[in-house]
């Protein structure tokens, strides 16, 4: 019978990959593992609690916001506050990041930006959500408060990102940079377990994620693709959660596809707390993310906190073939 290793004890253990290993980063993974936890419940018994629904009120992206994204935000923020490993954070929820005073004379190292609720318009119909998170080592000076620069950073310079699926089972996926591990909740003990250990991505799958109600908004590149699957019988799926669309990625391999429209055209997913996470860990578990003008997600220039961009992710063969598509059919003269 395997041994149960659970997120707290596995964390400890990988201390001595982190580059900085003195503990902050370890217990700030920690401080996630709980708020998620708590996430997990109000999620679990959302219908019963008064908090299904519309909050009349859009975020700072312009998106219409849910009452459990306001939740989860709040509760994100609060864990990632009080223990004073977390210098500050920016979420898809705030207009700007939020600076945390020290704790206990503590000089926090790190920032989080995050993604409280990915797909939370799904949840009044009980369809998976998830949280998306990245951590940098912040580059101001650490007896003062963090700055805009901490949060600008390009996605190659994460230390770790992982994300939460709130779904038929609640799993925790992460990296630091060696490699992808999953842990499930288990709610008998209330511990994250691992249960999928150095995950790795299909070189190639059979199926695509695209809103392909957009199809005739898309460039005629993406329509060009988008046909090719289709002669190819790829299935479709889009569950309209990122986090859950990725997380089916990792395991069956496909590719996910947000190219720019008429309405969006520079994209319509946020690059600091959606795209560069999710391209961190499939790029770990050997996949590729880029961007669908070729330009590699993780070295896209961050110019601004709720910054768009589009995406191509997942199977490495899958996006080097929407690459040789868009070389190939693009109006736009290419790198």
């Amino acid at each position: 019978m395997n041994s149960i290793i659970t997120l707290d004890e596995f964390i400890i253990k990988r201390q001595k990959d982190f580059p900085y290993a003195s503990g902050e980063l370890t217990g700030l993974l920690r401080d996630i593992g709980i708020a998620a936890k708590i996430v997990n419940r109000e999620v679990n018994k959302a219908g019963l609690v008064n908090i299904l629904g519309i909050a009349d009120q859009q975020n700072a992206s312009g998106d219409t916001v849910q009452k459990l994204d306001i939740y989860a935000n709040e509760k994100f923020i609060s864990c990632l506050k009080n223990s004073g490993e977390c210098a500050g954070i920016s979420s898809e929820e705030n207009e700007d990041f939020v600076s945390f005073p020290n704790v206990e004379s503590k000089s926090s190292k790190y920032i989080v930006v995050f993604d409280p609720l990915d797909g939370s318009s799904n949840i009044d119909v009980n369809v998976s959500v998830g949280t998306i998170f990245g951590i940098y080592r912040r580059i101001s000076d650490p007896n003062g408060p963090c700055t805009l620069e901490d949060f600008l950073q390009k996605g190659t310079e994460q230390v770790a990102a992982g994300y939460v699926l709130y779904g038929t089972s609640t799993l925790l996926v992460y990296t630091t940079g060696r490699g992808v591990n999953g842990f499930t909740l288990d709610p008998s003990i209330g511990e994250f377990c691992l249960s999928h250990r150095d995950i790795q991505i299909p070189k190639r799958g059979n199926y695509y994620a695209v809103n392909q109600g957009y199809y005739l908004k898309f460039d005629v590149e993406i329509r060009r693709l988008i046909d090719h699957y289709s002669d190819k019988n790829l299935g479709l799926r889009y569950i309209g959660s990122m986090v859950a669309d990725i997380h089916r990625i990792l395991f069956q391999g496909g590719i996910f596809l947000y190219p720019n429209t008429r309405k969006y055209p520079y994209g319509k997913l946020r690059l600091s707390y959606e795209l560069n996470p999710l391209s961190f860990i499939v790029e770990q578990a050997g996949g590729k993310a880029m961007t669908c003008q070729l330009e590699r997600i993780m070295e896209v220039e961050l110019k601004e906190l709720h910054q768009r961009n589009t995406i191509a992710i997942g199977s490495p063969d899958m996006v080097d073939e929407m690459k040789q598509f868009v070389e190939r059919y693009s109006a736009v003269a290419m790198m």
